[in-house]
């Protein structure tokens, strides 16, 4: 549903709907069938990129789409007590974020959020130029290693996620948004 949605909205055919009628059907309760950790970036609200109603996804969005025992926190309770049987770990194109954990900025609080990518940042080994932001094939790379790495730690981290996976309730994917072109790339 979310690769069909992607393409309405890439193809500027969304469905186009009553939002106020979406906000009084979901008022008694939601049931996402999946949940989708994004970066907080403006350019990437993942219920429009992926042309979804209100209730049908959950979004958890922090600088730089990492993965901490908050966010995991939050998937177990879209997973396991509501029900959403898929989670995208969503980079982007041009991440504010992974620029500034490529340069190991050093800003206040934000120094410790950016660490949270630093792994990423350093496995990426092998591109040519220089190791900044000025290099934007480095800079890709590292957002797409830095998706599937999220992904990969969800498992790892999370017993309840991994029993999910284990036993077919649940997939866990990580994808790529362009937003240049609004498109979606889904990695294996």
């Amino acid at each position: 549903m979310l690769k069909e949605g992607n393409q309405r909205f890439v193809s500027g055919t969304s469905i186009h709907c009553d939002l106020m009628a979406q906000v009084k059907a979901t008022a008694a309760g939601q049931a996402p069938f999946a949940a989708v950790v994004g970066c907080i970036d403006s350019r990437v609200p993942p219920e429009l990129i992926f042309d979804q109603h209100i209730g049908d996804v959950f979004a958890a969005r922090i600088a730089g789409n990492f993965v901490n025992i908050d966010i995991i926190g939050s998937l177990e309770f879209a997973t396991q007590l509501a029900g959403a049987r898929l989670i995208v770990v969503l980079g982007h194109t041009e991440c504010g974020a992974i620029k500034g954990a490529v340069d190991d900025a050093k800003l206040g609080n934000l120094t410790a959020t950016l660490a949270n990518i630093r792994p990423s940042v350093i496995k990426v080994q092998g591109i040519e130029g220089p190791r900044s932001s000025k290099n934007k094939t480095l800079v890709q790379a590292v957002a797409d290693q830095n998706a599937r790495d999220a992904a990969g730690l969800l498992t790892e981290r999370s017993e309840i996620l991994r029993t999910l996976v284990a036993q077919g309730n649940l997939r866990i994917v990580s994808a790529m948004h362009d937003v240049g072109t609004g498109r979606v790339t889904w990695f294996s």
